[in-house]
């Protein structure tokens, strides 16, 4: 159901919305809640009517979300003024949290693919009782 609204923009439904977006219909709803979409202008019969600026924002955080961002990081480069307004150097100090943190979380993914590699390693892959893999993440069974 497209509708034109008086300015002349074309809107949509939540349903389409969603399809054209990739995000569930109450992802988006949450997003409304929590005030990091706007909520849409809704029409004569309460629906709600979305448009190219609801669109584009909800692109927006999808896409930060995909590549990591918080919920808190994403409000904060809205704050900003959203993909059109933000200052770079505002940005970038955000972007420079975000790398840092994803740099630690690579280390250590790094450091517990190690230890999963010598873990596996150590498996007998046969029918014994005894498994690495198991005491590595069930402490009490170490000591049973």
């Amino acid at each position: 159901m497209r509708t034109i609204t008086p300015s002349g923009a074309e809107s949509i439904s939540i349903g389409e919305l969603s399809r054209d977006s990739g995000v569930n219909i109450e992802t988006i709803r949450y997003y409304e809640r929590i005030k990091m979409l706007p909520a849409p202008p809704r029409t004569a019969s309460g629906r709600r009517a979305y448009g190219p600026a609801e669109k584009r924002t909800l692109a927006f955080i999808r896409r930060s979300r995909d590549l990591g961002f918080t919920l808190e990081e994403i409000r904060a480069l809205l704050v900003l003024g959203g993909p059109e307004r933000a200052s770079c150097a505002d940005v970038h100090k955000i972007a420079s949290t975000h790398l840092a943190n994803v740099r630690n979380k690579l280390s250590d993914l790094v450091k517990l693919e190690a230890i999963l590699a010598d873990t596996v390693a150590q498996c007998s892959d046969g029918a014994t009782p005894d498994c690495p893999v198991l005491d590595i993440l069930d402490a009490g069974r170490q000591s049973a």
